[in-house]
């Protein structure tokens, strides 16, 4: 069984939910646990995001609210932060999967932020983007966090099967220099 972590960030209103899920779910015939950890819910400060979150989930879901443009500001610097912080961390492996979400398209008669500028935000992120309303549609969310899930999915069998190589790599190196051919000394 395949344990998938997703951390959910975004300003404080921005139609998250809070704190840490757990679910049981299955997916492509595949069993897994995901958590959803919303790190965000417990801090009032514009810079939720930790070193924390970023180390310990597979892939992220910013949301903003496409009626309030600070929401989206701050899902802009999120983003960044993330990068930012991969880089610290893991190595410098920023390619994680990331999904831009501008929530409560049931408001867009107060509409602050266009879809264009949430589409060219997740283009230079290189992430997905969709505007949803989580308020009317529960099959628009599911749906967004499956496709997330499946690209996580991918990225850690990719991760995985490139950690086998290089290790097989080095491993063959190793075996080389004890058994190989040596050189005579003169």
């Amino acid at each position: 069984m395949n344990d998938i972590k997703l951390a959910l960030l975004g300003s404080p209103g921005a139609g998250k939910s809070d704190s840490l899920y757990h679910k049981r779910l299955s997916i492509d015939g595949r069993q897994l646990n995901l958590e959803v950890f919303d790190p965000c819910s417990q801090s009032s400060g514009a810079r939720c995001i930790l070193e924390e979150p970023v180390d310990w989930a597979d892939g992220f879901v910013v949301v903003y609210n496409i009626s309030d443009r600070t929401s989206f500001i701050n899902a802009k610097n999120i983003l960044r932060q993330i990068r930012e912080a991969r880089v610290d961390n893991c190595k410098g492996e920023t390619e994680v999967p990331v999904c831009l979400v501008g929530n409560k398209q049931d408001l867009c008669h107060a509409r602050q932020v266009c879809e264009d500028e949430g589409r060219c935000l997740a283009q230079e992120n290189r992430c997905h983007f969709q505007e949803v309303s989580a308020a009317e549609s529960y099959q628009d969310i599911a749906n967004l966090f499956t496709q997330l899930i499946r690209q996580v999915m991918e990225h850690l069998k990719y991760r995985a099967d490139r950690r086998r190589y290089s290790g097989s790599k080095s491993m063959a190196k190793l075996i080389n220099n004890v058994f190989g051919k040596r050189r005579k000394s003169v």
